[in-house]
C-alpha cells in the first residue's frame, strides 16, 4: 500500500470545503454522504490538531522596562 502524502493546511482546507459543497448539493446518496461526513470530520480533527500545534509555537517578543527583550507565550482570547 502506498503511503499517503501529508496534506498541507491549505490542501486540507480545500478538501473540507469540497466535501461540504458536495454534501450541500444534496446529490449524494445517503451512504456516500455519510462517508464524506466522516472524511470531513477526520480532516477537521487533523486541522484542529495542526492549528493547536502552531499556536503553541507562536511567541510574542515583549520589551521589558529595562530595555531587554523577552519571549512570552502568545495569549489567546477564548
Amino acid at each position: 500500500m502506498a503511503a499517503k502524502k501529508k496534506l498541507t493546511l491549505e490542501e486540507r482546507l480545500v478538501q473540507v470545503e469540497t466535501l461540504i459543497s458536495e454534501m450541500e448539493s444534496g446529490a449524494l446518496p445517503l451512504e456516500e454522504a455519510l462517508k464524506r461526513y466522516e472524511e470531513g470530520m477526520q480532516a477537521l480533527a487533523a486541522l484542529e490538531k495542526e492549528l493547536q500545534s502552531a499556536q503553541q509555537k507562536l511567541t510574542v517578543l515583549r520589551r521589558a522596562a529595562d530595555g531587554s527583550v523577552e519571549e512570552v507565550p502568545l495569549e489567546v482570547e477564548e
